[in-house]
């Protein structure tokens, strides 16, 4: 196929914004990324154009797993609620159980141990720590670099072996209800996480000399997809990506939520906006977590309750109201908006996950321009999981 580098070649945009391209005049062609299920965008489908080997329009298509939550949520009581939230986001299923968990308290009056706070604190950061050792494995493979994904499956594995000791699970922990969570840390639990943590600092470094230090992969990451920090605002940028764009966003430090506020960390920023960037601020976030888990086993209360009293769950009522509430996830601001009507199911439950923005609008302004064999690269830059899209 003949490659067209000259860029005036390109199809122009008619009145209604899509492209003129004539598929029959072999300048164009159209491919497909994905579906596949591994990897970090796998669920999800972005339709191509190309023109030679450079990509001229890029569509994305979701559905492929997960998705109608929302609806599923208005037939079903507040308690049978809880396990189907985690679906919508499963490498990191604890922040939607956090978000659901603390809207229907609000609406329904609940306060909340202190203890708790500390243990869902902690939970978040651990479920944050599995999120990025996956997103570093994906955005190396996505460069050829596969040793790095076996490293970090390792290093979570690990993790997982700390949620199983805590919940009984390892990827869908429904551990955070609403009430507070359902039991205390287990007795030596402080030095077995000390022992992962380092181990996972350790894999971090060797993380580091492999793929940051990289020419092959600084050579493709840098100046990849830059996001000018104009766009932050304008398309509900959030997270990593915005402070990849020297935007310090942060919600855990914006508006505190849990115990965050007593707490010390700052947003870790950069200033390139590219993917390199985007990948080196989600590995220091990665060892700032692991600061902050060390930070709440020091601080957090060992005496009191890690649940409020309920009432029958079965016949649970809550009265009528609205709330929002958000918080940081791995990818940036999540949020969950809930409205009762007096009766014992949710009236309405709308979700804001930061993928929406990320994988949509953003993804395929970006990837105009870009060569083929860097799409995936670019794709997991983003750092989105399709269930949140579709949902």
């Amino acid at each position: 196929m003949t490659e067209y580098s000259n860029r005036s070649q390109y199809p122009q945009a008619r009145a209604d914004g899509s492209l003129d391209i004539d598929l029959t005049s072999g300048k164009y062609l159209k491919l497909w990324q994905g579906p596949n299920h591994p990897g970090i965008t796998g669920n999800m489908s972005v339709e191509l154009t190309v023109c030679g080997d450079e990509v001229v329009e890029g569509k994305t298509h979701v559905g492929y797993l997960h998705r109608g939550f929302e609806k599923l949520m208005e037939r079903r009581t507040f308690i049978q609620c809880f396990p189907i939230v985690c679906r919508i986001c499963v490498p990191e299923p604890d922040f939607n159980e956090y978000c659901y968990a603390a809207a229907v308290e609000e609406l329904a009056g609940i306060e909340v141990p202190e203890k708790a706070d500390w243990i869902r604190t902690l939970i978040l950061e651990m479920g944050r720590i599995n999120s990025y050792l996956m997103y570093l494995g994906g955005q190396a493979g996505a460069f050829g670099l596969g040793v790095i994904g076996q490293w970090t499956t390792y290093a979570r594995d690990l993790m997982l072996d700390r949620f199983e000791e805590l919940t009984g699970a390892r990827i869908y922990h429904m551990f955070i209800m609403p009430g507070g969570v359902r039991d205390d840390l287990p007795e030596g639990f402080d030095q077995r996480m000390e022992e992962t943590l380092q181990e996972i600092e350790s894999t971090l470094q060797d993380v580091y000399d492999t793929m940051f230090r990289n020419a092959v992969f600084k050579k493709r990451a840098v100046g990849l997809g830059y996001v000018d920090p104009a766009w932050v605002d304008e398309y509900g940028i959030t997270g990593p990506v915005a402070r990849g764009a020297g935007v310090a966003k942060d919600v855990r430090r914006d508006q505190p939520y849990l115990v965050y506020d007593r707490l010390d960390f700052e947003p870790v920023i950069a200033t390139e906006s590219d993917t390199y960037a985007r990948a080196d601020v989600r590995r220091r976030d990665l060892l700032m977590s692991v600061d902050l888990i060390r930070q709440i086993l020091a601080r957090m209360p060992r005496q009191g309750e890690v649940m409020a009293t309920l009432p029958n769950v079965l016949h649970w009522k809550i009265p009528r109201g609205e709330t929002y509430v958000r918080g940081e996830c791995s990818r940036g601001e999540y949020g969950y908006y809930l409205v009762t009507d007096g009766s014992g199911y949710p009236r309405r439950v709308n979700v804001r996950g930061p993928s929406y923005t990320h994988a949509m609008t953003l993804l395929e302004k970006l990837i105009v321009n870009v060569n083929i064999s860097n799409v995936a690269g670019l794709m997991v830059s983003l750092h989105t999981y399709p269930p949140e899209i579709e949902r």
